[in-house]
């Protein structure tokens, strides 16, 4: 069983992070990037910034003692959402699950949102194995697939 735990995420987790969230498939399942997601300069202007935002509860997964993602919760037109991003090579081994479940004892905010590509059935699993209600859908740009699709919106009100 690998240990799986959560830790403040800081400036110094930043290079390796932005090293994971470069993997083209990982890319296209997330969708919903942003438009300079391969300048490196702008991803650690981006999140050390958000590092110091009161309002964003950042945290850096590590699996046995590897840097395997990253989990947040941030606040969007006064919504909590959350989102995370694991390194393709920890997918299928219950890391986001279980650093999800971390996170939401950590994160008391209620209703919480997460938002997730129609056809990215990881992460829906995700989301409902940690007790996420679908209650909707959406229509949005997708950067990096360069064309709009549908998300579908989860909720968890306990």
């Amino acid at each position: 069983m690998k240990d799986i735990t959560l830790r403040p995420t800081v400036v110094a987790d930043l290079d390796i992070l932005f090293q994971i969230q470069l993997d083209d498939e990982a890319n296209y399942q997330a969708a919903f990037t942003s438009k300079d997601s391969q300048n490196k300069e702008a991803y650690l202007a981006k999140y050390t910034q958000l590092l110091d935002e009161p309002t964003v509860n950042n945290h850096t997964i590590i699996v046995d003692s590897a840097i395997a993602g990253s989990i947040a919760k941030f606040v969007i037109e006064g919504d909590a959402e959350i989102t995370y991003w694991i390194d393709k090579k920890f997918w299928g081994q219950g890391v986001a699950t279980t650093a999800l479940k971390d996170l939401l004892i950590l994160e008391k905010t209620r209703p919480i949102f997460g938002r997730v590509a129609f056809d990215n059935l990881g992460s829906q699993k995700v989301l409902e194995n940690c007790g996420f209600i679908r209650i909707g859908t959406d229509k949005g740009f997708a950067n990096a697939r360069q064309t709009e699709i549908e998300e579908f919106i989860y909720r968890l009100d306990i």
